[in-house]
């Protein structure tokens, strides 16, 4: 859990994804349209994919990808970022982290 949270504050916004995951793209896409460069972790192409599933999972991810962290804090999946995003409350939250 300690390289998880290590890779979760290396930039302002990470997304830890699979490459071949449809619902991590569209995450990032949205954070790219939002203006926001997040670091991507594709968890798949990391040997100990695995143990950084779990990790996610036992910080409270629903689901281990995407898992979206803002400011090294845990924001969520897929469901939590959209219905920020559609609520309107995503982009105050990422404003001192555009581009």
């Amino acid at each position: 859990m300690d390289r998880v949270m290590r890779m979760s504050s290396e930039k302002r916004v990470v997304i830890f994804s699979k490459s071949s995951c449809c619902l991590s793209y569209a995450v990032q896409v949205l954070f790219q349209d939002l203006g926001v460069n997040p670091k991507i972790h594709e968890i798949d192409k990391d040997p100990e994919c695995r143990e950084i599933e779990k990790a996610l999972l036992r910080l409270g991810c629903s689901k281990p990808v995407p898992a979206v962290f803002i400011g090294g804090k845990l924001v969520g999946s897929t469901n939590e970022v959209m219905s920020m995003h559609l609520s309107s409350s995503l982009v105050p939250l990422v404003k001192p982290y555009l581009c």
